[in-house]
């Protein structure tokens, strides 16, 4: 993996263990040689990533919607800065641009982005790992319904294991690197569905 989308929040939680957490997160895709691609944004968890990536002499590519430059949110700083003119052009570039994705904290806009990499990847517009960072247990209840709809059989269970979670970023980073592509929608006939 040379470059990982990381999916997190534009928000500085009060606790501060969030947002030193996505600092770690930056400083060890950097260390790992891995390049950042993310929201492109200044604040939060998102600038955190970004900010210590680039501190310990890491790549960031940073992919924005126009409106959110024109609302000063954008990070000048990155080694690439992609102004897109909206959000489902962002989330494809992301796609194109990464060889994975991990999530960390954060909300709707990182809900919508991890869904969407787990729904592309289980019809088949990727195969590539989507991975799920669980510090401090912020992902508990997310990881119990994922297992319901599992249960329940609305995922099928060839795709119950694209939703790569673990609470360390190292064992993640390496559950991932070791994802084996699953059988995808579009590869299945109507009888397997």
């Amino acid at each position: 993996m040379k470059r990982l989308a990381v999916y997190c929040g534009s928000a500085t939680p009060e606790n501060p263990i969030y947002i030193n957490a996505a600092r770690e997160v930056g400083k060890a895709l950097a260390k790992r040689g891995i390049a950042v691609v993310y929201g492109g944004g200044r604040l939060g968890l998102m600038g955190a990533v970004a900010d210590s990536a680039l501190e310990a002499g890491g790549e960031v590519i940073g992919i924005i919607p126009e409106a959110l430059v024109g609302a000063e949110v954008a990070h000048k700083g990155c080694t690439e800065l992609h102004v897109v003119s909206g959000m489902h052009e962002r989330k494809q570039r992301f796609t194109d641009l990464s060889d994975g994705f991990i999530t960390i904290p954060g909300g709707v806009g990182t809900m919508d982005e991890l869904w969407e990499a787990i729904s592309w990847s289980q019809l088949g517009y990727h195969q590539k790992p989507v991975g799920l960072l669980n510090m401090a247990g912020f992902y508990d209840q997310l990881i119990a319904f994922n297992q319901n709809m599992i249960d329940v059989g609305f995922i099928r269970p060839q795709h119950a294991g694209i939703m790569i979670v673990d609470d360390n970023l190292d064992v993640l980073l390496d559950k991932m690197a070791a994802y084996v592509p699953h059988k995808t929608i579009f590869q299945m006939k109507a009888d397997d569905l």
